[in-house]
Order: C-alpha cells, then sequence, then structure tokens
C-alpha cells in the first residue's frame, strides 16, 4: 500500500471513503484542466483489490459499466477522463470550459 500522504495514497484512501472499494493505482492516466471554475484534476487507472461497493453522500450510485454506457451516461469532457484510462495510450493533458474542448 502507498504511504498515506503520498498521491497514490491519496487516491486510494478517497476511493474507499467514496465507493467502499480498495484500489491499487496503476498509472496516471490524465491531466485535465476545468477553465470555467478553476480545478485542475489528475485521473489515475486503479485495479480493483478488495472492499464492498456502497454509496457514500459523494458517491450515490457505485456500479460497473461499459466504455459504451460511459458515453452514453456522462458528458463528453468527464466520459473522456474515463476513455482516456481505459485506452493505455498513456497520460495526456487536456482543457475544456466545461463543456467543449479548448486544448
Amino acid at each position: 500500500m502507498p504511504p498515506p500522504h503520498s498521491v497514490a495514497g491519496a487516491v486510494v484512501r478517497e476511493v474507499f471513503e467514496e465507493t467502499g472499494v480498495r484500489v491499487e493505482v496503476e498509472q496516471l492516466t490524465g491531466v485535465h484542466r476545468n477553465l470555467a471554475r478553476g480545478i485542475v484534476v489528475l485521473v489515475f487507472r486503479c485495479r480493483p483489490v478488495g472492499g464492498d461497493a456502497r454509496a457514500s453522500a459523494e458517491a450515490t450510485v457505485v456500479e460497473l459499466i461499459t466504455p459504451g454506457e460511459v458515453r452514453e451516461r456522462m458528458a463528453g469532457v468527464y466520459a473522456v477522463r474515463l476513455l482516456d484510462a481505459l485506452d493505455g495510450a498513456g497520460p495526456r493533458v487536456r482543457a475544456h470550459d466545461g463543456r467543449r474542448f479548448v486544448s
């Protein structure tokens, strides 16, 4: 398990707190900047290693879905975070205005 104060440790802790799923961090897959909100998001591909999936105040539903379902259910600028993580092409850097990519 990564040290609790490392970035990987924070990912492991947050995923568990929000979903009940224990994960192992595999790879940084994206750096996304939401220009409208002034937020930078680091996206990591993780592998589940235990725990029991459950809803929480921050995750009202926890379920496994296919890439097709990601495209159907999520706005494009957010869906791409998950799709990039699955394609294995390495970290991507993207910026958007909340609706459209600007770079």
